[in-house]
């Protein structure tokens, strides 16, 4: 599950679960994603998307294409279907939801989501 923050959110209370949280990594400064632009992040062997929406929201999703195999969804065009917000890949064109990671034009079809957070003006990405 994606959470979605503004910069002045920070990271909500939650009750005590058994399974560990996410091991948390900073991977640049909140305030250099420009809007409605994806950048692409190694963390260990994951590669994730990052997208900060214009109202300030940053996702964080797989960078994979399931349709093509490319690593290229960070290069993708950022956008709104129906109030969702979206990131359409630059290879076939499928929208994917940026908080669900679920492909709209195939149910079926998602891309892994990962929560965020900024945390003293960095962007952190949650791995599990």
């Amino acid at each position: 599950m994606t959470i979605s923050i503004s910069p002045t959110v920070t990271e909500r209370d939650s009750a005590p679960t058994a399974s560990p949280g996410p091991r948390w990594q900073a991977v640049c400064r909140y305030d250099r994603l420009l809007p409605e632009r994806g950048v692409a992040a190694l963390l260990g062997d994951v590669q994730v998307a990052l997208f900060r929406t214009h109202d300030g929201t940053v996702h964080a999703i797989g960078n994979i294409d399931p349709f093509s195999g490319a690593a290229v969804l960070s290069r993708g065009i950022v956008g709104d279907r129906a109030g969702v917000a979206t990131v359409a890949s630059p290879v076939y064109k499928q929208a994917f939801d940026l908080v669900t990671g679920r492909c709209l034009d195939d149910p079926d079809v998602a891309v892994p989501t990962y929560p965020v957070r900024v945390a003293d003006g960095l962007l952190e990405v949650g791995l599990p």
